[in-house]
């Protein structure tokens, strides 16, 4: 064996990359990857579909989505709140129900110990002539309350075999003794944006319009080209290696140095003439290009547990 084949195994030093290669076999620790060209999408891409848009709109926050596609989140997301909603409603009135059912409940405790202490209050003076009378009566109702008790003894076994019988299925969390009602909170009635969480209102959506690099050409030829739009001012090619702005009032694409250079020197759309404020001109948020330089985080994590020693 050489010198280097023997490094390879009874090296002194524990090297990074056997415990990388430790790291994966055994299944512990969280694993980071660097993600490739491949497994980014596209500028014109939606970001829920994850394919070429159609009918493209954009959020405030430019994120490109099918039209199709965010009208179906936005209906879900609104059917899910209201499912929520009348769950929460209902919680809050078996809540009032319970509060009002402990209220009466005290109230008749209260009473019934006031009849107690009240009826335990003698009233009358004792007759000495009777004492012994009520002594032997006394003493027949001992013994009778002793026989009852006894019976109620022997019925017991019968009424806890039932009773066992009838018990629920004890092995499930939400009927264990010690296990609480789940406690809903309030759901929020807006409806936010996968991508970035902020709330989401259709009025917002901003449809896009593309420049196709080659108009002759029909949806098919022009999506199975790499280059396929246009910025609509300079006609350069864009991709996911140009920074793309989205321009409200046109639905416009052009690119960043379009509108550092051109756009923003008298701020009007180039397209429609309508003046244009600092909202108005939406950056649209592009995929990475495979190269650090980008400025596009391009690694994946996948959190596992962690052995510690």
């Amino acid at each position: 064996m050489t010198r280097h084949g023997k490094n390879c195994t009874a090296g002194a030093v524990y090297t990074y990359h056997e415990k990388r290669k430790d790291t994966a076999a055994s299944g512990y620790g969280t694993q980071s990857v660097r993600l490739g060209k491949d497994a980014i999408k596209d500028f014109d891409c939606c970001c829920l579909s994850l394919q070429t848009c159609r009918d493209p709109v954009v959020t405030p926050d430019g994120y490109l989505y099918e039209k199709q596609a965010i009208l179906e989140y936005i209906l879900h997301q609104k059917t899910e709140i209201a499912k929520k909603m009348k769950a929460y409603e209902k919680q809050k009135q078996t809540q009032k129900s319970d509060s009002r059912l402990e209220s009466k409940s005290e109230e008749r405790g209260i009473a019934e110990r006031f009849k107690t202490r009240e009826n335990s209050i003698v009233s009358k003076p004792i007759n000495p002539f009777t004492s012994g009378q009520a002594k032997e009566s006394d003493s027949q109702s001992v013994a009778g309350t002793s026989a009852s008790t006894s019976k109620a003894d022997s019925s017991a076994p019968a009424a806890g075999t039932s009773s066992s019988q009838a018990l629920p299925s004890f092995w499930i969390p939400s009927l264990t003794p010690e296990a609480k009602p789940t406690i809903l909170k309030k759901p929020s009635k807006t409806v936010v944006c996968p991508m970035s969480g902020r709330p989401l209102k259709m009025n917002e959506l901003t449809n896009v319009h593309f420049t196709p690099l080659d108009p002759s050409l029909d949806r098919v030829a022009l999506l199975a080209r790499q280059e396929r739009y246009l910025c609509a001012v300079t006609k350069d090619t864009l991709g996911n290696s140009v920074p793309c702005s989205v321009l409200k009032p046109s639905g416009a694409v052009v690119t960043q140095e379009c509108v550092e250079r051109l756009i923003r020197k008298d701020m009007t759309d180039p397209i429609t003439g309508d003046k244009l404020t600092e909202k108005d001109i939406i950056p649209l948020q592009r995929g990475g290009t495979g190269f650090a330089g980008s400025g596009v985080g391009l690694k994946a994590k996948e959190a596992r547990p962690v052995m510690m020693v």
